[in-house]
C-alpha cells in the first residue's frame, strides 16, 4: 500500500517522536544510575580525569608526566573502579571551567583541588570530601606586613579566575584589596616574585606546595593563618549516584589502608602533619 505524502509526513513525525521518547528514556536511567559512571569505566578500562597542570603539590605537569597528590587519589580511584591507571587521560581543568568540563562530557572526573559548595554542587556531583584544606595567604618570605586578611586593604593580592578565594577575602574582610585574577597560580607566583603583587591567596595546601619548589625555597612563605574550610572533592556529572556511592568508599578505602597519608608525605614531605581525614559529607 502506498502512503499519501501527507500520510508520510505524519509517519515520519510519528518515528522520530517515538525516537525522542526512546532516547529520554535512556537519559532518565542514566541519571538514576542505571549506565553510572563507575559501570563504564570497568567495562571500557579507561577514564578521562580533569586535574590542575600548574599546582607542585597537588597536580602538575612536567613534560609528559604527571604528579601530586590529586594524581595519586585519581590513580587510586582509578583502580578500584577497574581502570589501569596507565589508561587514564589527564586533561588540564582551570578553576573556571571545571563544571563545563563536566557538563559537556570532555572528563568524567573533575580532581583538581575542587572545593564542594552549594553553588557548584547545583551543577555538578560531588564524593569526598577527600581532603579539607583552609585559605590562607602566600606572600615574600621577608614580609612582616601582611598577617592575615584583615591586614590586606590598600595591598594588591592575586588569585585565579573561577576561584572564590579572592572575592571571600574582599567581602569579608579588605574590601578596597586590589584584586589580580589569572589563568593559573603559576602567574600569580611570577607577579610575587617581582613585587607586582604583595600576597597570593588560596587554600593553604596549594600554596605550600609553591613555597616548597625548591627555586622558592627562602623567598617565599606561608602566613599560616588559615580563614576558611575548603572541602576538596571528586566532582562528576550530576545525578549519577552509584558512582558517588562508589566513589566515597573508595576514598574511606585510600585512608584506612594508609594510602592517603603516604601520598600527602610523599608529595609535601616527611615532615607535613597530616590531618584527620575528613568526613564524608551528605550530599
Amino acid at each position: 500500500m502506498r502512503l499519501s505524502p501527507v500520510l508520510r509526513a505524519g509517519a515520519l513525525v510519528a518515528a522520530l517522536a517515538l525516537a525522542v521518547t526512546a532516547c529520554g528514556g535512556k537519559s532518565q536511567q542514566a541519571a538514576a544510575g542505571g549506565d553510572s559512571l563507575v559501570d563504564r569505566a570497568k567495562a571500557a578500562n579507561k577514564l578521562t580525569i580533569g586535574i590542575k597542570f600548574d599546582q607542585p603539590g597537588i597536580g602538575l605537569k612536567t613534560g609528559d608526566s604527571y604528579t601530586g597528590f590529586d594524581i595519586d587519589v585519581a590513580d587510586y580511584v582509578a583502580k578500584k573502579m577497574g581502570v589501569d591507571p596507565k589508561n587514564i587521560t589527564f586533561k588540564q581543568a582551570p578553576s573556571a571551567q571545571r563544571e563545563d568540563l563536566i557538563a559537556q562530557g570532555d572528563v568524567d572526573l573533575v580532581i583538581a583541588s575542587y572545593t564542594i559548595n552549594d553553588n557548584r554542587k547545583q551543577k555538578v556531583s560531588f564524593a569526598g570530601p577527600y581532603f579539607v584544606a583552609g585559605q590562607d595567604l602566600l606572600v615574600k618570605a621577608d614580609n612582616t606586613a601582611i598577617t592575615g586578611p584583615d591586614s590586606l586593604n590598600g595591598k594588591k593580592l592575586c588569585s585565579v579566575s573561577g576561584s572564590t578565594s579572592a572575592q571571600t577575602v574582599k567581602t569579608k574582610w579588605a574590601n578596597d584589596v586590589s584584586l589580580q585574577q589569572y589563568g593559573g597560580y603559576s602567574e600569580c607566583i611570577t607577579g610575587l616574585l617581582n613585587g607586582t603583587i604583595d600576597a597570593i591567596t588560596t587554600d593553604n595546601i596549594i600554596l605550600q606546595g609553591y613555597a616548597s619548589q625548591p627555586a622558592n625555597v627562602g623567598k617565599l612563605k606561608v602566613v599560616g593563618k588559615t580563614f576558611t574550610s575548603e572541602p576538596y572533592g571528586i566532582g562528576f556529572k550530576k545525578g549519577d549516584t552509584k558512582t558517588q556511592q562508589a566513589l566515597d568508599s573508595y576514598i574511606q578505602n585510600m585512608e584506612q589502608d594508609g594510602s592517603w597519608a603516604a601520598a600527602l608525605k610523599k608529595n609535601f614531605g616527611a615532615d607535613f602533619k597530616v590531618p584527620d581525614q575528613p568526613a564524608i559529607t551528605e550530599k
